[in-house]
């Protein structure tokens, strides 16, 4: 009997092949959707009324449950088998497989994600930033590589959900970004990756996934060659829109809906409050005795909002460096709205134990066109502050002064849009 349907492309990202890995493994029989096409399927009414972020890969179960995101999906088909060995038998042992698998999602393929949309075309390229993600995902290899020159598996003596999430994202990099180069100074890392996606029960879902002879090097789009009109000088060229290249479904999801051109935020009245000169003033003075006041007396309301953001899933936060990197990550997805947007957000509290929380100021009156940019921005709640209370005020001001503290917990680590 199948425990329900998974919506997914034919050709299924690193991030659903964890998910359809762990089904494997754990011996739960998954029926994959029929003839999906991705901005079709997922924007219909239908699959919006079941899924409303149209988000992929999607689960629907029996009795009306429906999910998304592809790491809550893999550990529901893990629990749907508990002699599997997926999940822990204890508080202790499931609190390192999470912290492993926070571990490959913020530490890596966040990292990843972002230079696969430039690779893509999905995002604008940038050469230092593209460079600036694979070189940060590489970085904590030898993390891993240490850790896995004593370990077989990354917890216990056998596979758990931790070592699929993991191989899963590796597969990602040592199939396109990490060479050769990189797959020589790591051989434990390496030999852990191999050993996971082709263990029997799993290898099917990776049928295909080859190591890179190559690191991946960008390429720009070509362009349709057309002769200049020697008569006509002044006509302005049409430039041939680029041919799109083959890419898997986890970059589609990421960056296929990026922000057209032309913002509508653009469109609205011309407002008193410079949001660069506020940028100047909080880069070049002190946060509460000048570039706080200096806000407070120009900030206009009708053109800006100021918001509060706290991160929806708390209790999976670990390390607080690792939350860092979550907010970093974050902030790096929203590239796309940094005219509109400046934003202070930080880890409170100490490891295990710890929130993710913050402040932002937005163009126009309302957050989700600012911050719709980053596609997961709805892993964040939205509460709008106003500079007429003080509570609110009072917050604001911790949050960007980065010694905000709030029921016992202080400030750890932050990171600043700007």
């Amino acid at each position: 009997m199948s425990a329900g349907i998974l919506f997914t492309p034919s050709s299924p990202s690193f991030n659903t092949r964890k998910a359809l890995a762990t089904a494997a493994y754990a011996g739960v029989k998954v029926e994959l959707s029929k003839d999906f096409v991705f901005g079709e399927t997922n924007k219909s009414e239908e699959f919006l009324s079941k899924f409303p972020g149209g988000k992929i890969p999607a689960f629907s179960g029996p009795n009306n449950f429906n999910l998304t995101e592809g790491a809550a999906i893999a550990y529901y088909f893990a629990s749907l088998a508990p002699n599997s060995g997926l999940l822990g038998s204890d508080a202790e042992t499931n609190a390192k497989i999470q912290q492993w698998i926070s571990f490959g999602h913020t530490e890596i393929s966040e990292r990843l994600a972002v230079a696969n949309g430039m690779f893509n075309n999905y995002i604008p390229y940038v050469k230092p930033v593209f460079q600036n993600r694979i070189e940060k995902a590489a970085s904590v290899l030898p993390v891993l590589e240490a850790y896995l020159a004593t370990h077989t598996f990354l917890v216990g003596d056998r596979i758990t959900l931790a070592d699929i999430s993991v191989a899963s994202v590796l597969a990602d990099g040592f199939s396109r970004f990490f060479g050769p180069e990189e797959q020589a100074k790591f051989p434990n890392t390496l030999r852990y990756e191999q050993t996971i996606v082709n263990h029997p029960k799993i290898a099917s879902v990776f049928d295909g996934v080859t190591l890179a002879t190559s690191a991946a090097v960008y390429t720009p789009p070509k362009k349709d060659a057309k002769p200049e009109a020697p008569k006509a000088p002044k006509a302005e060229k049409v430039k041939a829109a680029p041919k799109p290249k083959e890419v898997d479904e986890e970059e589609e999801e990421s960056f296929a809906d990026a922000p057209a051109a032309k913002n509508p935020l653009d469109l609205l009245p011309k407002s008193t409050f410079v949001l660069d000169e506020w940028k100047r003033q909080y880069s070049n003075t002190d946060t509460r005795t000048e570039a706080l006041p200096w806000l407070y007396a120009n900030f206009d309301a009708e053109g800006y909002s100021i918001w509060r953001m706290d991160f929806k899933y708390n209790e999976e936060l670990t390390l607080p460096f690792m939350s860092a990197n979550q907010i970093g990550g974050f902030f790096t997805r929203l590239e796309g709205s940094r005219k509109y947007c400046f934003a202070s957000a930080g880890v409170l509290g100490k490891t295990n134990d710890s929130i993710i929380t913050g402040a932002l100021i937005v163009r126009g009156k309302e957050y989700e066109p600012v911050v719709s940019a980053a596609p997961d921005w709805e892993s964040y709640s939205f509460t709008p502050l106003s500079l007429s209370s003080e509570e609110d005020k009072k917050f604001l001001a911790g949050a960007f002064a980065w010694d905000l503290e709030l029921d016992g917990k202080a400030w750890a680590d932050g990171k600043n849009f700007k």
